[in-house]
């Protein structure tokens, strides 16, 4: 008994920020795969295709103000408090500098591909225009690191409570698609504000402290470029399939990939939410107590698959009548994709603790190198499959290009060697724990 008191004592912490990230995961969950069912029923195949299209792209240029700063920026806050003020304000300035690279691609792109004022014009320039508030995800990184998700969480929220009713009304009003795409920027906008007033209420170092320093962007950025290029291949592959299939096929197939697609992506919180809670603690013991660190991140990877399991085997086998319910006959091929593109979990769940391995033990190359393969895999594999088989295609590429980039592609390092191993001693682990809970000798 007071070894479990104490246990508590120690994770308490830990749990409590566990808990507000999936509560609000949650919430997302909920709310915004009811909103999905709504707009998609409402917009048809069709329209809601050319608005997962354009989300798609704006997520892609989004990965311009990413930097390679998102878990490197959180090190650096735990590692070096003296410096947080610096650390901030430049990584905001950064990533504000990224984004409007990103902006000005956006919009040319939106001029190249579609008619000024058409209806895709109007809806790539609204969703461009959100990538100003990307920034903001520095006040993110100042919460994860004082383990406080309450914050970012409750903002997210509320804006996403606001941006769902926003569409309600919209789809009463029977209003067109281009009011679709400006809830989406007000969800956007909502979440920044929010962001920045909890952290002025609750931050010890003021925005108005936060300074930039060449000296600390040149470091950040020599540590984040190949995270960076990472990045940009990870939200490659996860959205290039929707981008491709826009470009070889149509808007409709686009919609009715989109959806079984949300179903799938819908649970990629749970990953985020377990790793980000347990990332400040894995770097605390890394030089403390190797062996503990390295039971403690086996243990996460067997939660990961575990949990990615739990959740691709039941969608696998309701995904017909769950589609032909929710969205109806309009979205029927939706429900062999999704049966299909939920088993990429396995890896993407896995990933999410491969991810912090990378930036704790200093080996943010193997970032570039295992996104890099997935994603030259996705494209590849799109451009064989999408002309013949459309959607269906782009979900095989999808489960192949993860599982390749994720898994595989860890064996042939020797430094990645023993994650592979931790993972494929992870997918045993549905046996391992009954095995280990009898008594019983396991692998």
């Amino acid at each position: 008994m007071d070894e479990l008191k104490n246990l508590f004592s120690r994770t308490r912490l830990y749990f409590f920020n566990i808990s507000w990230i999936i509560a609000e995961k949650a919430v997302n969950l909920v709310v915004g795969f009811l909103v999905t069912v709504m707009v998609a029923r409402y917009l048809g195949p069709e329209a809601f295709g050319l608005l997962a299209y354009a989300l798609s792209l704006a997520t892609l240029f989004a990965s311009a103000g990413h930097l390679g700063l998102s878990g490197l920026v959180v090190r650096e806050i735990v590692r070096h408090p003296a410096d947080r003020a610096e650390t901030l304000g430049t990584s905001f300035l950064l990533k504000l500098s990224g984004v409007t690279a990103g902006f000005f691609v956006l919009v040319l792109l939106a001029f190249l591909s579609g008619t000024p004022g058409s209806v895709e014009f109007q809806v790539l320039l609204i969703v461009s225009a959100s990538l100003f508030f990307r920034p903001f995800d520095v006040i993110d990184f100042w919460f994860e690191a004082h383990v406080q998700a309450k914050y970012p969480a409750m903002s997210r929220s509320i804006a996403l409570f606001f941006s769902a009713g926003l569409k309600a009304g919209l789809v009463f009003g029977g209003a067109g698609l281009v009011y679709f795409a400006v809830a989406n920027f007000f969800q956007g906008a909502v979440a920044a504000l929010l962001l920045f007033l909890f952290y002025h209420a609750k931050s010890t170092v003021p925005v108005k402290a936060w300074n930039a320093s060449l000296r600390r962007a040149g470091d950040l950025l020599r540590e984040g470029w190949i995270v960076f290029l990472g990045s940009i291949f990870g939200v490659l592959y996860l959205k290039i399939d929707q981008i491709m299939l826009k470009w070889f096929a149509d808007s409709q197939e686009v919609g009715v990939y989109a959806v079984a697609a949300r179903f799938s992506e819908a649970w990629y919180f749970v990953p985020m939410a377990i790793v980000a809670s347990f990332f400040p603690r894995l770097i605390s013991i890394r030089e403390s107590d190797p062996a503990l660190y390295t039971e403690r991140l086996q243990q996460i990877f067997d939660l990961l698959f575990t949990l990615a399991l739990a959740i691709a085997l039941p969608l696998t086998l309701v995904a017909g009548p769950i589609i032909s319910l929710l969205f109806g006959p309009a979205y029927a091929k939706s429900a062999p994709i999704l049966m299909v593109h939920v088993w990429a979990g396995l890896f993407i769940f896995m990933r999410a603790a491969f991810s912090k391995w990378i930036l704790i033990e200093n080996a943010v190359v193997f970032s570039l190198i295992t996104q890099g393969v997935g994603a030259l895999a996705n494209v590849g594999i799109n451009l064989i499959l999408i002309p013949a088989y459309g959607g269906m295609g782009a979900a095989v590429a999808t489960l192949v290009s993860y599982a390749g980039a994720s898994y595989f592609s860890l064996i042939f390092f020797a430094k990645t060697r023993p994650v592979f191993r931790m993972m494929s001693r992870a997918m045993l682990a549905p046996v391992r724990y009954p095995l280990d809970f009898l008594g019983l000798k396991n692998p």
